[in-house]
Parts: C-alpha cells; sequence; structure tokens
C-alpha cells in the first residue's frame, strides 16, 4: 500500500463505515430538526470579559463564561504558568503511580487542601474524572448512595459506574430524601448532590442534608465546582454560604473554572479517603499527570485565594447589581444570589433570537432550552465575573431592556 499524501483526507468504504455514517447522520439531522444542535462559536483571543470571535474583529461582552474570578487570561497567572513550563517541561508521560509526580503536583494538593480545610487533596485531569472515580472506588453493593435529581451528569454517570443501591431524591426536597434515608439498612449511605446547580443557580440546602446525615448516619458529598473560590464570604464555597464549614465529608471541584479556567479537577477530605483513591481510583491510575503549566496556574490562583477574597467580594457585588437592576427592569431571575443569572423567558425559540439579538448588541450570551432544561423553562443564562466592570453590568443589562422590549418580553 501506498502512503497517502499529507494533509489527504482517508475515504471509508466500508459496508460498517458506512452504515454508521448513515445512523450517526440519521440522529444529527433529528438533534437540528430539533432545534438542539450545538454550534460552537470559535474565538480568536484569550478568554476574558471582551473577546472576539471568528468573522469578525469587533470585541464583544462576554457573559456566559465559568471565568467567575476573571482569572482565565491573569498576566501575573500566565507568566508563572510560563516559569513552570520552561523549568518543568511540557508534561510528564505518565500516571501519578509510575513516574509522573513532580513537587509542585503535591504542593497544589497541599493548597488546595489547605483552602478547604481538609487533609488532604488528590488531583485528576477533570472534575468529571475525580466525580468518576470516586463512587466505584469507595462504594459496594452493601452501600447506598443518595443522589439529587438535579446532579451533574459527570455525578449520574460516577454513580452508575459503582455497585451501590442507587437511589435520587427529588431535587432538593428533604422530606423526600429523609425517607429514603430512614428506610435505608445499607452499610455506608452517602448522600451526593451539586452545591450550586448549574442551570437554575440554586443552592443544594446543605445545612439540613448535613444534618440528615448526622441523624441517619450518612456521609455527604458535595460537588462544588460552581462555588470553589468565588462563593461565599471567603469563597470557601457552598458549606460557607450556609454554615457548615468543616462538616461537607467529601468535596470534589474544579481548576477549569473561577480557578484560572485551564483544566483539572479534584476530591479533597480526610486522608485515608485520598490515599485509598490513589490506589483505587481507575482515571487517577490510568490518566496521565496534570502538566506543570496548568499546575501553575492552580498554585498561583490558590495563592492568591490564600491571602485574599477581595475578588469573590467583587462577584458577589457584581452579581447584585445585575439581578437587581434586570429584576426592577421586569425580568425573572431565577437562583438564589449566585453568579449564574438565569434569565427566564419560557419559550425555546424566544430564548434562541433574544441571544440573537443580544450578539448585534455586541453581548455574548447563550440561549438554553429543552432538553437541556425542561420544557416551557427556556431562559438565557448569564454569568458574572468579578472582572466585569459595572459600566459592562450596566451596558448589558440595557441591552436586555432593548431586546426585552422589542421581543415584548417586558413593557
Amino acid at each position: 500500500m501506498s502512503l497517502r499524501a499529507v494533509g489527504q483526507v482517508r475515504q471509508y468504504s466500508a459496508a460498517a463505515q458506512s452504515q454508521l455514517r448513515e445512523l450517526l447522520g440519521q440522529q444529527l439531522e433529528g438533534i437540528k430538526e430539533a432545534g438542539t444542535f450545538k454550534a460552537e462559536r470559535i474565538i480568536t483571543s484569550a478568554q476574558s470579559t471582551q473577546i472576539t470571535v471568528q468573522g469578525s474583529d469587533q470585541k464583544i461582552l462576554n457573559f456566559c463564561a465559568n471565568n467567575y474570578l476573571g482569572l482565565a487570561n491573569n498576566p501575573e497567572i500566565v507568566k508563572y504558568s510560563q516559569q513552570l513550563l520552561e523549568r518543568y517541561g511540557a508534561g510528564l508521560s505518565s500516571v501519578r503511580f509510575i513516574c509522573g509526580t513532580q513537587d509542585i503536583h503535591k504542593q497544589l494538593e497541599q493548597k488546595i487542601a489547605q483552602f478547604h480545610g481538609r487533609e488532604d487533596t488528590i488531583l485528576y485531569a477533570s472534575c468529571f474524572d475525580a466525580n468518576a472515580g470516586i463512587f466505584e472506588a469507595i462504594l459496594t453493593p452493601e452501600d447506598a448512595v443518595f443522589s439529587d435529581e438535579l446532579n451533574h451528569a459527570s455525578i449520574i454517570d460516577g454513580i452508575r459506574l459503582c455497585k451501590a443501591k442507587k437511589q435520587r431524591y427529588k431535587h432538593r426536597d428533604l422530606k423526600d430524601l429523609e425517607q429514603q434515608l430512614r428506610a435505608s439498612d445499607a452499610r455506608m449511605k452517602l448522600i451526593a448532590t451539586d452545591g450550586v446547580f448549574s442551570m437554575d443557580g440554586n443552592i443544594a440546602p446543605l445545612a439540613r442534608i448535613v444534618e440528615l446525615a448526622k441523624k441517619y448516619d450518612a456521609l455527604v458529598f458535595v460537588d462544588e465546582c460552581h462555588a470553589t473560590g468565588f462563593f461565599g464570604a471567603t469563597g470557601r464555597g457552598t458549606e460557607e454560604y450556609d454554615n457548615v464549614m468543616g462538616e461537607v465529608d467529601i468535596i470534589n471541584s474544579t481548576l477549569g473554572k473561577a480557578l484560572g479556567g485551564a483544566s483539572g479537577g479534584y476530591t479533597t477530605g480526610p486522608a485515608e479517603l485520598i490515599s485509598f483513591l490513589r490506589q483505587k481510583s481507575r482515571p487517577y491510575l490510568f490518566s496521565n499527570t496534570l502538566p506543570p503549566a496548568v499546575v501553575g496556574v492552580g498554585l498561583k490562583v490558590m495563592d492568591m485565594l490564600l491571602n485574599s477574597s477581595e475578588l469573590s467580594q467583587r462577584v458577589q457585588s457584581n452579581t447584585q447589581r445585575f439581578r437587581d437592576a434586570m429584576t426592577k427592569a421586569g425580568f425573572t431571575i431565577a437562583g438564589e444570589n449566585h453568579p449564574i443569572c438565569p434569565v427566564m423567558l419560557g419559550d425555546a425559540r424566544l430564548a434562541s433570537t433574544f441571544a440573537d439579538q443580544m450578539l448585534t448588541r455586541g453581548i455574548y450570551v447563550i440561549g438554553f432550552s429543552y432538553p437541556v432544561v425542561p420544557q416551557g423553562k427556556a431562559r438565557i443564562r448569564v454569568q458574572i465575573s468579578a472582572a466585569h466592570t459595572e459600566a459592562e453590568i450596566d451596558r448589558a443589562v440595557q441591552a436586555f431592556i432593548e431586546v426585552g422590549r422589542g421581543l415584548k418580553v417586558i413593557q
């Protein structure tokens, strides 16, 4: 067989390949017809509150990133990451237990544990991996896991992998949760919840969950991806917000949102748990270690957060400014004073049209509709950052008002 020219696309012709193309093509058409096809807008700048996109040199205001602390393009963080790239190289070409653990990985794990007030931390390639790696490792058929019905997909998938009895309780419904805990005779009970639910911006009733856990001898697991670094008085997350600091047994979170926006996730908690995960957690054992440049981002962000809560306080004040102005204008904003600010519109087509018209005014937001959210609950999900200026927030609100009046959402 002759070598193909560099860059030439191979043409597959096998019957199995043809069948695959046909089946997937039909499903893709169905997704498009349903209006749920996810097109990716290509950004041609660094992630920031002001970005440029392919096809236009005009800067637009970004209100749909998880860049809650505005650190994704922070010059100090970028510089430190470059320094570690030069000193430690591009990557480790190894999993952690073979030859993939550098001193900087241990330093980052220690700083994360210090930030959360926990004994130890284990790093993963993402929080999706952290969630995929914990339930299967620690739960047996003798155990039971109780999961909020609106938990993130990564928690759902992680629970599917374990052999424990799997029970779902109604969203934030403590009565339903207690009934299930009372009826369980499992050896070990684990309550699993998001701290903040990303589509609605609402918050787990963590203090009451902790009370139930104590009453029924259960453990509490919280995914803090949309809380770590910026939610609560000093950014310690949902347990700080709900005044139960140190009472959550296991925290999983991410380095890929507020903490620099690069990549990486982690589990933090009791030393025995972390040591056990290093032995048994499959995503940790069989995935490459985090590259030094990414570790550098995490280290610098942790240093910043351990020394000051200024950024978390700024995102909180920005959130209040946006929510107050939008509510005064007549919009319905879901959630509970969180930087995730869903502007409720109801109709899917209206949400899509609304987002398109916002973009023509230089504001980048995304419309969400079924099946991502329930039918009849389409919305524009706005996400506020510490890096947004008051003028930028006011400009976004004014654009919402103009579009809202034009589409008869408000008067």
